[in-house]
């Protein structure tokens, strides 16, 4: 489990092919520091297992599928990408529960600066749009944010001046793919309630 508050920005170092996955090399001197093979690291929002560790680098494989439902895919040596390491028991929650598993992928559609921070607009795939309310809980590539505004088919965020500077959220432009994870919590209470409606009949 992560809180989707980045530690590290950390960047891809090489991106090797396979014929039904790929695995990817990453530099992260600050997760690595006590990473060993078996952890989990959030990479864009998406947990992915160390492989192996050395100087200050890991290694993970993907699978085609997690290619195909996340941004990942477009990821090159040289991409700069937002790092969590999972929670410690006992750690403090300083986002929101954040599973690491994409549920689908959405657009920047525009950024409006304002004195010293920007709100960013966000396509929303049709299927998650439930998901998102306004005040609720939202993961972007990996960052734990809260809904300005939900419509039909996007939203927005504020992005204060750390996570501007912090995070890939500074750096993408209108028409860079971000990875999105709705709240699990909201999931769970809309598979409770459709059950309950099958079973009172």
């Amino acid at each position: 489990m992560f809180t989707g508050i980045v530690e590290e920005l950390g960047e891809v170092v090489a991106v090797e092919e396979l014929a039904d996955s790929s695995r990817f090399r990453l530099r992260g001197p600050l997760v690595t520091q006590d990473a060993r093979h078996g952890d989990s690291i959030a990479v864009n929002g998406v947990c992915l297992t160390v492989v192996e560790t050395a100087d200050g680098e890991f290694t993970a494989d993907v699978m085609a599928e997690t290619l195909e439902r996340s941004s990942l895919g477009a990821l090159r040596p040289g991409s700069r990408v937002n790092l969590e390491r999972a929670m410690a028991l006992g750690g403090r929650l300083g986002g929101h529960i954040v599973q690491g598993h994409v549920d689908g992928t959405g657009t920047v559609l525009e950024r409006v600066p304002g004195e010293r921070w920007e709100v960013v607009r966000v396509s929303l795939p049709a299927g998650l749009a439930r998901y998102v309310v306004e005040k609720g809980s939202i993961t972007v590539d990996g960052v734990s944010l809260t809904v300005v505004e939900a419509g039909a088919d996007s939203f927005t965020v504020s992005l204060i001046p750390t996570t501007l500077a912090l995070t890939t959220l500074g750096l993408k432009q209108p028409g860079d793919p971000v990875n999105l994870e709705a709240d699990v919590l909201a999931k769970h209470v809309e598979r409770l309630l459709a059950h309950g409606a099958e079973t009172s009949r």
